[in-house]
């Protein structure tokens, strides 16, 4: 074949089809309580806070029957299912049980995309018998730790996501575009991962109840009510359209620290010394990770559930503990929140390589505000 001329077709070699699998740990903290407490296997486990205002971690399959689920409020929980076993969440232990599970997936998959401690996508584009591989790595998995895992395999990052909740626990569920979007014609857009309730409820307004609805909506439709660039995304979405890529990229791009008070907080000072602390653990967990950061917000939620957060960036990256609390406070202070409090936070973000060198204070910096959380 001479220089310049276009290939012949035999020398055409068809990209692999893509196979994206998302894994997810089984009630990921309720198993780890499970493996520390065998005595508890079978009966309904509520992993919940102790205060007025605490939420549930997770349940067991068991409280699950009852209506109980993640992040629903642990009162209400208790209602549900007074029977249930209620245990306080250990954070290390779960984050020492993610750590096991998750290198013996890397052993066998390679870099992941990690989502929290208990989920995460890999690419296995190209790999021979991805789904026995998978079989094989799930026994290990189970085997090595205790920790059983339900996979979604699908050609993109949005069907795996789905279809690694059906049949759970220990589902296995391969599913192709075309599949998908005849299979789950009939359930709510809220089943598409994206599609928040805000979102599902503007739907049903239009008169959209169902993914297939929204198939039978054009495009230009969706994009008259929602705008180009949301109309454009939901389309997709209801065809099962997604070529995201698995970001392995671990970069840290923001870090924060925050506390949900179990009575609303009006007094300014009190939270003012509140979010020193918050600060200062903030900054010393950074400190450790040799991080720093040119970006500090903070984060208010008031009592009505307003959102509100306000942030600074400064000419040079930092994570000392008296600029940033300073720079925090000043940001409180200028709001001043004219409602009692219910959650306060503290963010960076922005973050700089730490071999930089040393960090000078700067003498001025710009506010701005960013979009509501």
């Amino acid at each position: 074949m001479s220089e310049g001329s276009p290939p012949a077709a035999a020398d055409l070699v068809p990209a692999p089809k893509r196979v994206i699998a998302h894994l997810d740990c089984d009630a990921f903290y309720a198993s780890v309580e499970l493996l520390r407490r065998p005595e508890l296997r079978g009966k309904a486990v509520i992993v919940a806070g102790s205060g007025p205002r605490a939420v549930v971690t997770t349940a067991s399959y068991e409280a699950r029957r009852y209506g109980v689920g993640s992040a629903m409020p642990a009162s209400r929980a208790r209602r549900l299912c007074p029977h249930a076993i209620v245990l306080p969440p250990d954070f290390e232990a779960y984050r020492a049980a993610s750590r096991a599970v998750w290198e013996i997936v890397t052993e066998r998959l390679g870099p992941l995309q990690h989502l929290g401690l208990d989920e995460a996508y890999a690419d296995l584009t190209g790999v021979e018998k991805p789904l026995r591989v998978l079989r094989e790595l799930v026994a290990d998995v189970l085997e090595r730790t205790g920790i059983s895992l339900s996979v979604g395999v699908a050609p993109n990052r949005l069907i795996a996501k789905i279809c690694s909740d059906l049949g759970k626990p220990r589902g296995f569920v391969a599913m192709g575009r075309e599949e998908a979007a005849e299979r789950f014609a009939s359930d709510p857009p809220s089943r598409l991962p994206g599609i928040g309730p805000k979102t599902a409820e503007r739907l049903r307004e239009h008169g959209i109840a169902t993914i297939g609805a929204l198939q039978r909506m054009p495009e230009a439709a969706l994009a008259a009510r929602f705008g180009a660039r949301h109309g454009r995304e939901l389309h997709a979405r209801a065809w099962f359209h997604d070529d995201s890529p698995v970001s392995t990229d671990r970069v840290l791009k923001s870090r924060s620290n925050e506390r949900t008070f179990d009575e609303d907080i009006a007094s300014l000072p009190e939270l003012e010394e509140i979010l020193q602390r918050l600060a200062r653990e903030l900054c010393e967990g950074l400190a450790r990770r040799g991080r720093r950061g040119r970006t500090i917000g903070i984060k208010v939620r008031l009592d009505d559930w307003t959102n509100v957060t306000r942030a600074r960036t400064l000419d040079a990256p930092t994570c000392d503990v008296e600029l940033v609390t300073s720079v925090a406070l000043e940001l409180l202070r200028a709001y001043a929140p004219p409602r009692p409090v219910r959650l306060l936070g503290v963010r960076m973000a922005s973050f700089a390589d730490d071999r930089e060198g040393p960090v000078p204070v700067p003498a001025s910096a710009d506010q701005l505000a960013l979009p509501l959380a």
